[in-house]
C-alpha cells in the first residue's frame, strides 16, 4: 500500500519600503527655425544632464531613451508648409538616495520646457525581499502540511514535489505608482524652488509554492 500524500499551498506576503525610485524627464524646444530648435534642445539637454550628474552617486543610472525632432505642418491637406519644428529628448533616471529626490524633482521641473514624470517606486531586481518571500512561502507550506498531518493523527515522512507557483508584486494589494507631472515653460524667478515632500510607496511582494508530502498511515482512520 502506497503512502498517503498531503498536498498544500504555501503563501507569503511582505510589505517593505522601496529601494529605488525611477523618474522620466522630457526636455523640449520649439521654433519655426529648425536650427534654433536643435541648438536650444542641445543646450537644455546638457543643462538637464549637468544638474542630474551634480547629485553624484545618489543617481544610480542615467539613460537617454529617445530623441525626436519633427516638423509640425500647418492644417492643410495639400501642402507641406511647416508651422514650426519641435524637438524632445527623454531621460530616464534611477535614484537610490531618497533624501535628495524631492529636491531633484523640483529643480528639474524648474528648468525651461522640462517635464518630470514619477517617481515610480520599486525594489531592486536583486532585492533580498524576493528570497525572503520564497522562504516564508515554503515554511508556510510545511507548517500547513504538518497541521493537516496532526489533525489526521499521522506524521510527514518525505517531500514528493515542491513547485514555485509564481512570485512578484501582489497586484491586488499593490498601490498604483505615485506620479508627478511637472513642467516649467520658463525658469521661475527668485532662486531655487522648495523641495517637494515625497512619501515612499510601500511595496507589496507575494510568493506562492505548492508542495506534496508523503505521510504515515493515519492513526485515527
Amino acid at each position: 500500500m502506497s503512502e498517503p500524500v498531503i498536498s498544500v499551498r504555501g503563501e507569503a506576503v511582505l510589505e517593505v519600503e522601496p529601494e529605488i525610485a525611477r523618474l522620466s524627464v522630457r526636455v523640449e524646444s520649439k521654433d519655426p527655425d529648425r536650427r534654433k530648435v536643435l541648438d536650444r534642445l542641445t543646450a537644455r539637454n546638457a543643462e538637464c544632464l549637468d544638474l542630474i550628474k551634480s547629485y553624484g552617486d545618489a543617481v544610480e543610472r542615467i539613460e537617454t531613451s529617445r530623441i525626436s525632432v519633427v516638423p509640425v505642418l500647418k492644417y492643410r491637406k495639400r501642402d507641406e508648409n511647416v508651422q514650426h519644428y519641435q524637438g524632445s529628448t527623454w531621460i530616464r533616471l534611477t535614484v537610490g538616495d531618497f533624501a535628495v529626490l524631492g529636491e531633484l524633482v523640483t529643480r528639474l521641473a524648474n528648468l525651461e520646457l522640462t517635464a518630470v514624470d514619477g517617481p515610480y517606486w520599486e525594489l531592486r531586481p536583486s532585492s533580498d525581499v524576493y528570497r525572503r518571500a520564497r522562504e516564508q512561502a515554503v515554511h508556510e507550506a510545511l507548517n500547513r502540511a504538518r497541521a493537516y498531518a496532526d489533525a489526521l493523527g499521522c506524521r510527514l515522512t518525505g517531500l514528493v514535489e515542491l513547485a514555485d507557483s509564481g512570485m512578484g508584486p501582489h497586484d491586488s494589494m499593490r498601490p498604483q505608482a505615485t506620479r508627478y507631472a511637472l513642467m516649467a515653460s520658463a525658469p521661475s524667478a527668485g532662486g531655487e524652488p522648495q523641495p517637494i515632500e515625497l512619501e515612499p510607496e510601500t511595496q507589496v511582494v507575494s510568493a506562492t509554492v505548492e508542495a506534496r508530502f508523503t505521510a504515515s498511515a493515519p492513526e485515527s482512520l
